[in-house]
């Protein structure tokens, strides 16, 4: 992921390779959002409907979901493990790999932990029973962080002293640095700190999730009674600090260098790290919409006091003070994870952040896509000229998110010819222009109409902030349908010409963010289509009104027709196949886990079509088992940029057919979202997604392999050795070389 430059001793959250997933802006994940703990729980409704047609393919045939999420975290980890990575960018690696753990135990393990605990947690679709699932989660996640750990305190850190970037503790500080800090200390750090004691007037605090504190041992001189205290490492303060110019001690050294400030009169005996990890998923009834922003701001408060799923404790922790930790928070022995300190490595954000670009992937700054700069004018491009001459193919973050798919929602709301802008927004960022667009198009009097999906994971509070400054400008806000979250991201634009209205449209795979857009890689479509603008006026109907439509033009459309029309088109390529014509499957989602999409894919394979799925995240298809799936390739590739698109191809008996949108491949998008995908019908961009899907499958690009027993193989080098392609930086210099061309 590539970082903007920033001081190195604030905290600058960013987005997460995963995420995953999730894509929340404001967390390392995201991301990752691939988390939704629905734990197949669909599986047994999904093999009677499908026993008769099913009943050929071996029981065994999924992977893990729970294994494979964490072996796509151990990718990541792999990357700042790497040497060639750049230093900093390892380091950023590292928080990433953090975060994004942090939210699957928030996410999956607490939704797991929930299920069993109420006894409706079911076998998953790999067939193992949820104990099995936990255990292995516990097993596999505690040997990723002592990797984890051991990367930052063995490799990365002394490769950063190298660099004169001295990551360090109290005791490696000069006496000058010393007396600075706790100068630093006494005005800043200290009237923010509250110990908070534990006796029989004093009940055991709230430990919030993700807090790091102190567990500190105190002892009254007078009595010598030992008494137990806890001490909140300040959130909004800086996490590394700075003693002096590219030397950084973590803030929570300095506050236990400076216990007796905070008791005095007793001697402080001993002081551990420890840091809580709690359920932080929302559970909302949406039987009545009206009152779902209400409902969903009362769930947030909840969610602050769900229940413990991980204590991460120092190594050298006093079994005394983690005995009293454990029973207080009422976690069982094998949600105890030690590891050496510091705890919690997403603070390295902030130090990945430091303005040190020879330590960083080099800069690259994306230009106006070709079909839209052809246009320019003095002032800027007019989008609305260009699509009336062909369909725009955006590749962020290649193609400017600003001069493409901003410029085109900020020219409908100064255009004084437009007369509606139709806009869904499930992430946002705190600054979004393209918010600010739409307010000033409702403020002149246009219709705006905002579906805003206030349940997007991590983003509640900010899009309930959004929605209302939107409602109070004059747009039409609504939280789309009841039991549905609205995941695809369409905006439709309808300007009057003369005396016909025409409507332009944009479909894509990411959010309405322009901070993310330049971090994600995503696809999206402009065009003036008749068609497409009539299917999106058809849908957003559906979302703001009571239209029951369940068919479109160009469009498909989750939960009634996305599944379906792509089973069936799978399904066709056996058929093309057969009759001797050209067939093939290509993939591109982050996640891969539906049963129906799987199995459709096991049987093209089957009748020897092949099938490529390049997927970043979770993939639950076993590829290379003989008689099932040799005709099945699975790639990952992860690097600089987070890979979001989701692509399919079909060679549709020599007639290709491509489609992109928002869905992912999982029961939540396809059966509880509406996720749209548009088909791509000029050939140049049909040819352009084509190639890229055969590209990033290809053996000569560095990527990870997936095995037939669910491992994932790093293929970075060639046989003799030499680094092979990197597929996003042959799109960042095909974008350059294009940019010096006449």
């Amino acid at each position: 992921m590539s970082q903007q430059p920033a001081d190195a001793s604030v905290q600058h959250p960013q987005p997460s390779v995963g995420s995953i997933a999730a894509h929340r802006p404001h967390t390392v994940a995201a991301t990752v959002s691939d988390l939704e703990p629905d734990l197949d729980a669909d599986l047994d409704a999904y093999e009677e409907e499908h026993h008769g047609n099913g009943a050929e393919l071996p029981a065994n045939r999924f992977l893990d979901r729970e294994r494979s999420w964490l072996a796509f975290n151990e990718r990541v980890l792999e990357l700042a493990e790497d040497p060639a990575t750049p230093l900093l960018e390892r380091a950023n690696f590292l928080a990433i790999f953090a975060s994004n753990l942090d939210e699957f135990f928030m996410v999956r393990v607490a939704g797991l932990k929930r299920r069993i605990a109420t006894g409706v947690a079911t076998r998953s679709a790999s067939g193992l029973q949820p104990r099995e699932v936990l255990d292995l989660i516990w097993n596999r996640s505690r040997e990723l962080m002592a990797r984890h750990a051991a990367c930052f305190q063995q490799d990365v850190s002394p490769a950063l002293a190298e660099e004169s970037i001295h990551l360090i503790r109290w005791p490696d500080l000069t006496e000058k640095e010393q007396a600075g800090l706790f100068t630093l200390f006494r005005q800043r750090i200290f009237p923010v700190l509250t110990p908070l004691a534990v006796d029989p007037a004093h009940p055991f605090p709230y430990i919030s999730g993700l807090s790091l504190n102190l567990a500190v041992v105190v002892r009254n001189p007078v009595s010598g009674h030992r008494h137990f205290a806890r001490v909140k490492v300040p959130p909004l303060l800086n996490r590394f600090l700075e003693a002096s110019p590219q030397r950084y001690v973590p803030l929570e050294d300095v506050i236990a260098a400076h216990l007796e400030e905070l008791f005095p009169g007793m001697e402080v005996l001993a002081h551990h790290m420890f840091r809580v990890t709690r359920n932080e998923d929302l559970e909302v009834e949406e039987d009545d919409a009206e009152n779902l922003l209400q409902a969903l701001e009362k769930e947030l408060m909840r969610r602050r006091f769900g229940p413990p799923v991980r204590l991460e404790v120092e190594e050298s922790i006093d079994p005394y003070v983690l005995d009293l930790l454990v029973r207080e928070l009422k976690i069982t022995d094998a949600e105890v994870y030690p590891l050496p300190g510091p705890l919690d490595l997403t603070g390295l954000f902030g130090i990945a952040a430091l303005d040190r670009p020879e330590l960083k992937y080099p800069k690259f700054i994306a230009g106006t896509h070709r079909d839209l700069a052809e246009v320019e004018s003095a002032s800027a491009p007019d989008i609305f000229m260009a699509l009336r001459e062909r369909d725009v193919l955006l590749h962020h973050p290649y193609d400017s998110f600003s001069t493409s798919v901003q410029a085109f929602l900020e020219q409908a709301a100064a255009d004084p010819d437009v007369l509606a802008i139709k806009q869904t927004l499930y992430r946002t960022s705190g600054d979004s222009p393209i918010v600010d667009a739409l307010i000033d198009a409702a403020e002149s009097g246009k219709q705006v109409l905002v579906l805003v999906e206030i349940k997007a994971r991590f983003d509640e509070q900010a899009n309930i902030k959004w929605a209302r400054k939107l409602e109070e400008s004059g747009c039409h806000v609504v939280y789309g349908l009841v039991g549905l979250k609205t995941h695809c991201k369409l905006s439709l634009v309808v300007r009057q010409e003369g005396e016909i209205l025409r409507r332009y449209s944009h479909v894509g795979t990411g959010n309405y963010h322009p901070k993310t857009a330049r971090l994600y890689e995503d696809l999206g479509l402009l065009t003036a289509d008749p068609q497409v603008g009539a299917d999106l006026s058809d849908l957003f109907n559906r979302l703001s009104g009571y239209s029951r439509r369940e068919t479109y033009r160009r469009l498909l459309v989750a939960p009634k027709s996305l599944r379906d029309g792509l089973v069936s088109r799978i399904n066709k390529e056996a058929a093309h196949h057969r009759a001797g014509r050209p067939a093939y499957v290509r993939i591109k989602v982050n996640s891969l886990v539906d049963e129906a999409i799987i199995d459709a894919c096991y049987r093209a394979a089957m009748a020897g079509v092949p099938v490529d799925i390049w997927v970043r995240g979770i993939c639950a298809v076993r590829p290379g088992v003989p008689g099932l799936s040799e005709n099945i390739r699975v790639r990952s590739v992860l690097g600089r940029f987070l890979e979001h698109s989701r692509v399919f191809a079909f060679g549709n008996g020599g007639e290709p057919e491509v489609w992109l949108g928002s869905a992912d491949m999982m029961h939540r998008n396809l059966d509880r979202r509406i996720e749209a995908l548009v088909r791509v019908t000029d050939p140049a961009h049909r040819a352009a997604l084509t190639r890229l899907l055969e590209t990033g499958m290809s053996d000569t690009i560095s990527s990870w392999h997936l095995g037939p027993d669910g491992s994932w193989t790093r293929h970075a080098t060639d046989a003799d050795g030499q680094p092979l392609r990197n597929v996003q930086e042959m799109l960042i210099d095909a974008r350059r070389r294009r940019r010096a061309q006449p």
